[in-house]
């Protein structure tokens, strides 16, 4: 509980759903190409096949943690961790949930699946 508590905000405190994105699961040759460019990439072997990259490390990496537009944002300690800091709305977050998924598949070629469940 210490350990999450100082790297998740607390939702009293600050308005978040936690985890707002699945890890990415991708193939093994997307990662060996990745490893290239970033030889310090993360990765968790699945199988021989597939291997799980940490999506808030992708996120990090693009330059998301910490971004701030108005009052919604992504939190400086988890980047997966999207956060309301007063009067966002869903559709502010989610524009900016859409915004970091869009440049993550820019960047790395990934397609970032919510975690969260949204209903529009």
């Amino acid at each position: 509980m210490r350990i999450r508590s100082s790297k998740l905000p607390d939702p009293k405190v600050l308005g978040n759903a936690g985890s707002f994105f699945k890890n990415a699961v991708i193939s093994r040759s997307h990662y060996d190409t990745l490893l290239l460019e970033y030889p310090e990439i993360p990765s968790y072997k699945i199988n021989d096949d597939l291997v799980k990259v940490p999506t808030g490390w992708l996120i990090e990496k693009a330059g998301w943690k910490g971004f701030r537009d108005q009052d919604a944002g992504c939190h400086s300690k988890q980047a997966l961790v999207l956060v309301n800091f007063g009067e966002a709305t869903g559709k502010d977050i989610l524009k900016l949930a859409t915004d970091i998924k869009k440049d993550v598949f820019l960047k790395f070629r990934i397609d970032l699946e919510f975690e969260v469940n949204i209903w529009t």
